[in-house]
């Protein structure tokens, strides 16, 4: 069954480009020009992913990430969201991040980085349910007072639950399940996030540093989460 792709675009351009793409992929693009129609749209349900602009009329994308997020689903599971946006700034991304966005791409962009984004987000969710489909259990790993769990995808620090998105969850998993191991951004982009281009690795600084500040009781001298300057980053060993 061909899954179904929300495009809230205000743009009339820039919709249509994102429509043709989708379609290329096989996918069925649904467009909606405002903020709260999107929004109306996306909570009659049947939609797969949303690609979303930020700067939206009668409703910000920023404000429809948040409503979306806190309904859950649109009966189908987790949505992933990728938002677009014109601004560059390392506040925009970091607030669009933190309403629940998995992703963003910042205009313009080329097709390619879109049909990556869009096909990697869509392999994340088929892994999600690939252990509930194959009943395969998961060990909660814990670290030095972190613990997190895979299958209800919790963490806790020094016993406290701290809230991560999708994105982040995903990172840190990927980090402890690898305590010691250097990865440079270009690698993780190609691990967690699925795709990589040249020029895209702020987007790991970015998920690195909000991650950062929920888990490290210390900004300046990191626990977990370890820089090796001149190379990457890796999970305390």
């Amino acid at each position: 069954m061909s899954r179904t792709i929300l495009i809230i675009e205000d743009n009339p351009g820039i919709a249509q480009l994102v429509s043709l793409h989708v379609t290329d992929m096989g996918y069925c693009p649904v467009v909606e020009s405002r903020g709260d129609e999107g929004l109306a749209r996306y909570q009659a349900g049947g939609i797969d992913l949303v690609v979303l602009d930020l700067m939206l009329p009668g409703l910000d994308g920023l404000g429809v990430c948040r409503e979306i997020r806190s309904a859950g689903g649109s009966g189908s599971g987790y949505v992933p969201i990728l938002m677009l946006t014109a601004r560059s700034s390392e506040l925009d991304r970091v607030l669009g991040l933190e309403m629940g966005a998995d992703d963003y791409l910042t205009k313009p962009f080329s097709a390619a980085e879109l049909t990556a984004r869009i096909k990697a987000l869509f392999r994340r969710i088929d892994a999600l349910s690939a252990p509930a489909e194959k009943e395969q259990p998961a060990a909660i790993l814990e670290r030095d007072g972190l613990s997190i769990d895979p299958v209800k995808r919790r963490v806790h620090v020094q016993g406290s639950e701290v809230e991560l998105t999708a994105r982040e969850f995903d990172l840190l998993w990927h980090f402890a399940s690898h305590p010691g191991q250097v990865f440079s951004r270009s690698q993780l982009l190609d691990k967690v996030w699925g795709y990589n281009h040249e020029g895209y690795e702020h987007t790991v600084n970015t998920h690195i540093n909000r991650l950062r500040s929920k888990i490290e009781a210390n900004l300046d001298e990191p626990y977990y989460i370890q820089t090796v300057w001149g190379v990457g980053y890796r999970f305390r060993d």
